[in-house]
């Protein structure tokens, strides 16, 4: 079972290996498009739920929710590196023996400072278009980002666990399909499960908190709880990617080295030397 979707995962990891070996610089930008793509979908959704929020329309988190699944569509359809989609295709590729763990580890490292990179860049280039200029501290994205900096340890891990458990369930899925429509369909769905569910993603909270911090914010807002914030959501999330679903899912199809094709186990050696 699975073993096609395993295949896909390992030759994916592989060549995000190659990428990064081969252009430390081309790979950062492709992790900085991804911070961007999701603070796209932050803004878009923060637009759209405050709206609602003005009128204590009850809605509005709904549709903060269903609009914020334009993130990863954008991630997986023009192409780009998520570190917490890399949870899953590492642990995978890992466990299969086909990259190693210095090159998981190193492929996290790095898309994770891309990422951050390009979700703060993008805050800033919000802050210089005014978008968001004029909100006061009882601003819907106040209230979001004041909520998440209000929650303890445990519950921020937690939180990242069950959020990129589903992030990465709908890469697996939309791996699995081929009908680009039913694609977009699982991952959007997917992801407002994610959203409305009140789960945290570190990535996200780069671009939600960020906004926040640049902005004329309450005391609420700080750089600590920015902080306390990414650090056990970063946690929670490589746990929820990694094991509830590249992990359990290598474990129900075992899938080994000696299945690749003799060019892939010569570019893995290649790769780890």
């Amino acid at each position: 079972m699975y073993k096609d979707t395993i295949q896909t995962l390992n030759s994916m990891a592989l060549a995000k290996v190659k990428l990064l070996n081969t252009s430390l610089g081309r790979y950062l930008v492709s992790a900085c498009l991804s911070g961007a793509y999701i603070g796209l979908a932050v803004v878009l959704s923060v637009s759209i739920g405050s709206s609602f929020a003005e009128i204590s329309s009850p809605v509005a988190s709904l549709l903060f929710a269903l609009s914020f699944g334009v993130a990863l569509v954008l991630i997986l359809f023009a192409g780009s590196e998520l570190f917490t989609g890399n949870n899953m295709f590492f642990s995978v590729s890992t466990l299969s023996g086909v990259t190693t763990p210095k090159q998981m580890l190193q492929n996290w490292g790095w898309c994770y400072l891309g990422n951050f990179l390009g979700a703060t860049l993008f805050c800033v280039l919000i802050l210089y278009s005014g978008i968001f200029s004029g909100i006061t501290g009882d601003h819907f994205l106040m209230k979001i980002a004041s909520t998440k900096m209000s929650l303890s340890t445990t519950e921020l891990f937690v939180r990242g666990v069950l959020c990129n458990w589903l992030v990465c369930l709908a890469i697996w899925c939309s791996l699995r399909t081929k009908n680009d429509a039913a694609k977009m369909m699982m991952i959007l769905w997917i992801l407002t499960t994610f959203i409305v569910s009140g789960y945290e993603h570190s990535i996200a909270n780069m671009a939600i908190l960020g906004l926040a911090l640049i902005h004329p914010s309450p005391e609420t807002v700080t750089i600590a709880g920015y902080f306390s914030n990414l650090v056990p959501v970063t946690l929670g999330n490589i746990v929820g990617g990694a094991f509830f679903v590249g992990c359990l899912y290598w474990i129900i199809s075992p899938y080994r080295l000696k299945n690749e094709k003799p060019e892939q186990q010569s570019l893995t050696r290649k790769s780890a030397s």
